[in-house]
């Protein structure tokens, strides 16, 4: 552990990144580790207190991970949330089961007492975000239950250096999930805050001259996005701009007109950048293809193939190929949550990202991927931290595979025509509207439907478009926007009056979950 902080154990969860998000907020300095992590090295850590997280396993099914509460209490204090609190009770000596009725969604839950006074007087009952199938039966030796769900079930609990919760308080959709974090640091770990902007910068810059040394040199693979804009100023700021070689690739799925203002961009900000078209590498590749974990693991294929031919091809690189030793990537953890458990733990695949999973054994390149443990709200806490402009740092986020993911099916040029032209017209409504910055990330999917239609006197038959818009405070849960309808109207007249192609518009009302953000 860089510093004294929190330990997060990782028992499968989707959401364990965000209790870290959550105590960093809140500025106590928190990590991540497998569920199984040695004892050894827990008391190395020194933790402030240890949280257990929740997952996708009942504890007494065969398999799931279990480990000693009793020795990890005698280390810190601990605080369980749901599958965290049923490790607690059942290697305490209580009993789990199964519910008759899962426990999923939305629940009020009641307090009989707070865990502290303060948090008694505070809240009396309160709308929380549960997802468990199993409850609590009986407590361990000297547990309390504090607080009861909507079916009677126990919500809350205290005991010897523990509290546990059966709820979510890392979610946004939890009343108090804050407060009750805060008191956890505060009241029951002696925590103080000292995490923050600058301090997280520094251990970032620390970590990166720590993997990279004082000589290699570094690749860079820019999108154009947030994520590898802030890496990329990163080690620019870290190793300077003669180590730092930075690559912008147009695969042909960038957005419209993007490559030459992005590539702009760059330049004004002082990066070392070569700009490389490799439109037609790309699109062949995905001619025919219209499976979307094949077409992420081709376009990740590609870029590698693109580096490895840029850097034995480009004047400004030829020189430094002997010295490039590491290839560096923007991934932020809601990437890699969603392509396979971050820190070893039993968390379940979601999808792939052409950017997770290593890099093939004869680029013989290391990989740096800094902000790997971060989310989009802390990369951009981090641009700010390190001078990048606003309107950079607030576009809305865009896929490393592009426009490819946004066509349901086969990628060819007319569908990628259409996306680019129906997505600049999207996007501009949004900025006349004073709507842009309102939304998380917003975009058109082209779907593989035909419609009949008719303009002018005359029938068509074309493809559906489905507009996209969400709200979100970190990408790993979000709701669709709330629109008015002259809004929609607005957008939907100017796309089937000036876009060829696109015959019917729909607008996509589904949260994340069930859904995800992007259909791909």
């Amino acid at each position: 552990m860089k510093e004294r902080g929190f330990l997060v154990l990782d028992f499968g969860s989707q959401l364990t990144q965000l209790i870290a998000r959550r105590l960093r907020e809140l500025n106590y300095y928190s990590e991540i580790h497998p569920f199984n992590l040695s004892l050894e090295k827990i008391k190395l850590m020194n933790p402030l207190g240890i949280i257990l997280s929740g997952g996708p396993n009942s504890v007494y099914e065969t398999g799931a991970p279990l480990r000693s509460v009793a020795e990890l209490q005698a280390v810190a204090p601990l605080l369980g949330i749901c599958y965290g609190m049923q490790l607690i009770v059942k290697d305490l000596g209580g009993e789990v089961e199964r519910a008759s009725h899962r426990e999923y969604g939305f629940n009020q839950v009641r307090w009989s007492q707070g865990f502290t006074p303060a948090l008694e007087a505070q809240i009396k009952s309160q709308k929380v975000w549960m997802s468990h199938g199993d409850i609590v039966k009986t407590l361990p030796s000297g547990f309390q239950v504090v607080a009861l769900s909507e079916s009677g079930h126990p919500a809350a609990m205290k005991g010897p250096r523990a509290w546990a919760l059966q709820f979510h308080p890392e979610v946004a959709h939890t009343e108090h999930g804050t407060e009750l974090l805060k008191a956890y640091a505060q009241d029951l770990c002696g925590a103080k805050p000292s995490w923050t902007a600058p301090h997280m910068l520094e251990n970032l810059m620390n970590a990166v001259r720590t993997q990279v040394g004082t000589q290699d040199h570094v690749l860079c693979g820019l999108s154009g996005g947030v994520d590898s804009s802030v890496v990329a100023t990163l080690l620019t700021k870290t190793l300077g701009a003669e180590r730092v070689h930075c690559v912008f690739v147009n695969n042909g799925l960038l957005r419209h007109q993007e490559f030459e203002s992005v590539m702009e961009h760059y330049k004004k900000i002082g990066l070392n950048v070569v700009g490389v078209d490799a439109t037609h590498e790309f699109l062949s590749e995905l001619a025919g293809v219209s499976d979307p974990e094949q077409k992420r693991k081709i376009i990740g294929r590609v870029f590698i193939e693109v580096f490895e031919k840029t850097m034995k091809s480009h004047d400004k690189l030829v020189h430094a190929t002997e010295k490039i030793k590491w290839l560096a990537q923007g991934t932020l953890y809601p990437d890699v949550i969603e392509s396979f458990s971050f820190s070893g733990g039993p968390s379940h695949t979601i999808k792939s990202h052409h950017n997770v999973g290593g890099l093939p054994a004869r680029m013989k390149l290391g990989l740096v991927e800094p902000v790997r443990e971060l989310f989009k709200d802390e990369v951009r806490t981090l641009g700010r931290e390190l001078g990048l402009p606003n309107d950079m740092l607030m576009r809305h986020p865009f896929p490393g595979p592009g426009l490819a993911i946004r066509v349901m099916g086969a990628v060819d040029e007319n569908s990628l025509r259409i996306l680019r032209e129906t997505d600049h017209i999207f996007i501009s409504k949004l900025r006349d509207h004073n709507l842009y910055h309102k939304i998380w990330q917003a975009f058109c999917v082209l779907l593989p439907v035909k419609t009949v239609g008719v303009q002018g006197d005359g029938r068509t038959y074309d493809q559906v478009l489905s507009l996209r818009a969400v709200t979100s405070q970190d990408g790993m849960t979000a709701d669709w926007y709330p629109f008015e309808f002259q809004f929609l109207r607005e957008v939907s007249n100017e796309i089937t009056n000036k876009v060829r192609g696109v015959s019917r518009i729909v607008y996509d009302v589904t949260s994340k979950p069930p859904a995800t953000i992007e259909w791909e």
